[in-house]
């Protein structure tokens, strides 16, 4: 039994890590940190948890932290440096849920994230955690920087579509839409329920910290280069996004070749559930570890894409309880949810 510990558990993806982890067969959790809740009970912060899990939370520390064979950190961009550097350094695994670790460029990372990198030394020990196309170096991975919610939601169903060359990478249009989830349990005034209800609206256009995140990893696993606008937007519900990415199509380009491209690389993927020529809804996929994805291809040669994730679980937690299970041989599904394997392509 692996023995597990979570640095930020009293937060939104540390809870969804303590329910997944509670199913969890094989692994145990033992250890719960944070900061502004050491000394409460988990259940006691979250009832929800009550009868799931009864743990104190503790600080974080080299002592506290031997014995453990992984940790997951969820705490926001910039708190994790010490955490990730005091575990590598004393054996431990880990799977950030942060951003810290996604970006190999140190400056790049000041630009976007508005703070300097403070373990840079470590960023050649992390890989990038997108769990239907890193599998190689997951499994062998010591440092896992689980992807951010709008990149898994953006390069999942774009990459088998770049790769084939199906499209014109010269420009490709990304709008996508988010639950307040994502910005996690920090109070600020634009994000009150009065501030956000009946209402949406787009946000850090041109600025937004996964922007170099999305063109990092379409050029590192479709080995191409592509010009794309990112637009994220902000829903007034709790949890899931919706992407959706337009681009024209090559000469010659089919609907077949587009169904083909996405049984080619996702027919055996357990959590990728591509359902054609359907467009998808966000209600499907809530509370799942899923990402739901269709298409739409035009009369003109403009190919749309459409695609969901809860960002709380396929998003966060669930994508980072399938990295841990590709980290340790175990079943991708394992912890999350039993699902079939055969990739469906209703129309």
């Amino acid at each position: 039994m692996y023995q597990i510990g979570i640095v930020g558990a009293a937060g939104y993806s540390g809870i969804e890590l303590i329910k997944l982890l509670s199913n969890h067969e094989k692994v145990e959790i033992v250890k719960l940190f944070g900061h502004s809740t050491v000394g409460s009970n988990i259940e006691d912060v979250h009832p929800s948890l009550k009868n799931i899990i009864s743990m104190e939370i503790e600080n974080f520390s080299v002592a506290t932290i031997k014995g453990l064979d992984l940790i997951f950190v969820a705490l926001p961009s910039g708190q994790a440096f010490e955490v990730v550097k005091t575990a590598f350094e004393n054996g431990v695994k880990v799977i950030d849920l942060g951003g810290d670790f996604r970006l190999s460029d140190k400056n790049e990372y000041k630009l976007y994230y508005k703070h300097e990198h403070q373990a840079e030394q470590l960023l050649e020990n992390s890989v990038y955690g997108l769990s239907e196309w890193n599998e190689n170096e997951i499994a062998s991975a010591d440092i896992i920087a689980n992807p951010g919610c709008y990149p898994t939601s953006v390069l999942l169903p774009l990459l088998p579509i770049i790769k084939n060359i199906l499209i014109d990478k010269s420009f490709i249009s990304i709008i996508s839409y988010s639950g307040t989830s994502g910005a996690g349990k920090s109070v600020s005034q634009n994000m009150i329920f009065s501030e956000v209800n009946e209402s949406v609206r787009a946000y850090k256009i041109g600025e937004h910290q996964h922007i170099p995140e999305i063109k990092k990893y379409l050029e590192k696993f479709a080995s191409v280069k592509t010009n794309f606008s990112f637009v994220p937007h902000l829903l007034p519900v709790t949890r899931g996004i919706y992407s959706t990415i337009q681009a024209k199509i090559k000469i010659g380009v089919s609907e077949k070749d587009i169904l083909n491209a996405y049984k080619e690389y996702y027919t055996d993927k357990s959590f990728i559930r591509f359902i054609g020529t359907k467009i998808p809804e966000m209600k499907d996929v809530t509370y799942t570890n899923f990402c739901d994805i269709g298409f739409y291809l035009s009369s003109d040669g403009v190919l749309t894409i459409f695609s969901t994730i809860d960002n709380l679980l396929k998003g966060a937690a669930g994508q980072a309880v399938q990295n841990m299970n590709i980290m340790f041989g175990f079943d991708q599904s394992e912890g999350i949810m039993k699902c079939s394997k055969k990739l469906s392509a209703h129309k």
